[in-house]
């Protein structure tokens, strides 16, 4: 996968998308970027990036205002208030038509990367805010609280939907990095909708290493929290071996693991192969070690449902402070030892 690490942001754009407007409020000019603005739209790229929702995509064969109009612009073909227009009447003609699209502010960025060159799409969807209304009455001052809706995402929030497009090539393995998280609550407008990715960008979610990766583990997860209850020893053998062939291979072959896993247990076996293919899709996993890295640095630890344990990955390992020993009947003993400061929370 991916990890973009160098990030300079060239030029950005906004535009206001009101659903109380009959049209889009279409800027003229770039944003100003001083340091204060800068570092902002900085944060919320980088935290974009890194978030573990972000999909790959690649943009579907039929003609897509969104796809043309950014390969004009990466290509040197316009310019970024043409483009950003382009974007924002899209987007507004959208919300008109389905009348279910939050209001927002739309941010289109020029960015340079170490792979080269993204435009950046960010839905800036409005937040509640509080503001004082000061008032004279009677030469007398009232001051109040009122809500606004009209408040950006801060630095520290994450987007739900964004965009990073790429110039199109032969040799990509993908065209878009997008983000479209769907709204959990039902009396949201939104709930359910996937405007964003199918009628918007034109363009289809494909898997890569990460997504690979995570459902291999959750569903290994799964398996063996369903089949292996009540025995301890068990699990601890699954999770341990699992763990090893994720931190020392670069491919994991599911048969591979179930055989060393239950070599003489058929049933086992099969059952184990079959679920983990039917959750996460493939038999053999790209194993992502930048997410492994990030996902067994602190091993958190759930232990009959009334102790909870976090233990970093080299602790985890050193049998000389934390063992599991294995009783033979189904349970197992883990030992914290040579415990030479503690404090209570």
């Amino acid at each position: 996968m991916e990890y973009i690490n160098e990030i300079t942001i060239n030029e950005a754009v906004v535009h206001i998308l009101d659903n109380n407007s009959d049209e889009p409020v279409l800027n003229e000019y770039k944003l100003e970027l001083n340091e204060e603005i800068y570092t902002f739209l900085d944060k919320h790229i980088q935290k974009c990036l890194k978030d573990e929702e972000l999909k790959y995509a690649v943009f579907n064969k039929e003609r897509n205002v969104i796809k043309d109009i950014s390969q004009e612009f990466l290509y040197g073909e316009i310019n970024l208030i043409e483009v950003s227009k382009e974007l924002a009447r899209q987007m507004f003609l959208l919300m008109r038509s389905k009348g279910s699209i939050s209001s927002c502010d739309l941010l289109v960025i020029s960015i340079s990367t170490e792979y080269g060159p993204l435009l950046g799409i960010m839905k800036m969807d409005y937040i509640k805010n509080y503001v004082h209304t000061v008032e004279f009455i009677e030469n007398k001052i009232g001051i109040n609280i009122i809500p606004q809706y009209t408040g950006l995402p801060g630095s520290g929030q994450r987007l739900q939907k964004c965009a990073f497009i790429k110039p199109i090539k032969e040799e990509n393995n993908f065209d878009i990095m997008v983000i479209d998280k769907q709204t959990k609550n039902k009396n949201s407008e939104e709930y359910g909708s996937n405007y964003f990715i199918s009628n918007y960008l034109g363009c289809t979610v494909i898997d890569n290493e990460r997504d690979m990766t995570k459902s291999f583990v959750k569903a290994a997860e799964k398996w063996t929290r369903n089949n292996l209850k009540e025995n301890a020893e068990a699990q601890e053998a699954v999770r341990r071996t699992i763990k090893k062939k994720l931190r020392e291979e670069d491919e994991v072959d599911v048969n591979e693991v179930a055989h060393e896993l239950f070599e003489e247990e058929g049933d086992k076996k099969q059952d184990f192969v079959q679920f983990v293919k039917e959750q996460g899709g493939v038999e053999k996993v790209a194993i992502d070690k930048q997410w492994i890295d990030k996902k067994f640095k602190r091993i958190r630890l759930k232990v009959d449902k009334d102790i909870d344990l976090y233990i970093n990955e080299e602790a985890y390992n050193d049998n000389s402070r934390f063992e599991i020993i294995r009783n033979g009947d189904g349970t197992i003993n883990m030992t914290i030892k040579h415990v030479s400061n503690y404090i209570e929370k």
